[in-house]
């Protein structure tokens, strides 16, 4: 078994000391792919952002076993206007600097190289040069990917990012993250409405809403096999 990267303990969430979700329990293997799925409003993006350590939790705890630095996030509205007049090579160069900056005219060479194996992974190298405002939704979205990827060592986390894509952006984005979680190890925890792209990329699923629960819970965690065969057990009665 491998070493987990995240465990999540007792966790209540919510807003203004209000639950919406509590008794979370679950734990991420370095090198897993988790999807988080659910209705709208069963507490997703609250989840995720708790994990982040953009909300903090009613009570409960989150522990990573690697500083947060080390952590890519890419939320459902990404603080980029799609219009912004940068091209893609300084976004996510940008990925290097602390937050509130932008871009620098030098980086290390510790961060050059970085940068470009961004790049390189989330198949941007062909546009780099190019305006983010005339990139297509999918190329927008990988570029946004790829500043995240600048400081995720360990892991990405990611909120709706396949989300307003049209299927073939959708299918590349999905290659990009399986081919990161394949190949390079890292850790995918992920908020989608897409259960069909869960059920066959991911290799965990967190479920809130309680369909696949046991009676009486609102929170399901364990393999994509364990979540479909209580889907089929469920359909069956």
């Amino acid at each position: 078994m491998n070493k987990p990267l995240l465990e999540v303990t007792d966790l209540c969430i919510g807003y203004d000391g209000k639950s919406i979700v509590d008794d979370i329990c679950f734990s991420v293997e370095i090198g897993a792919y988790l999807c988080i799925v659910g209705e709208n409003g069963t507490g997703k993006s609250t989840l995720l952002k708790t994990i982040s350590g953009l909300l903090k939790p009613i009570y409960g705890t989150v522990h990573f076993a690697v500083p947060r630095c080390e952590i890519g996030y890419l939320p459902q509205q990404m603080a980029v206007r799609h219009d912004f007049p940068a091209s893609a090579k300084e976004i996510i160069s940008s990925g290097a600097l602390s937050r509130g900056k932008w871009y620098r005219p030098f980086y290390s060479k510790d961060e050059k190289e970085r940068i470009a194996w961004a790049c390189e992974k989330t198949g941007v190298v062909d546009f780099i040069g190019q305006s983010f405002s005339e990139l297509s939704g999918g190329q927008q979205q990988r570029v946004l990917l790829a500043r995240a990827l600048v400081t995720a060592k360990n892991a990405v986390i990611l909120d709706e990012p396949t989300a307003g894509l049209d299927p073939e952006a959708v299918k590349e984005f999905y290659g990009v993250l399986t081919k990161l979680n394949d190949d390079e190890k890292i850790t995918i925890i992920m908020v989608t409405h897409d259960i069909e792209g869960a059920e066959k990329h991911a290799s965990h699923i967190v479920e809130l809403g309680g369909e696949r629960s046991d009676e009486g819970e609102d929170f399901f965690f364990g393999t994509v096999g364990n979540y479909i065969e209580r889907g089929r057990h469920n359909e069956c009665g």
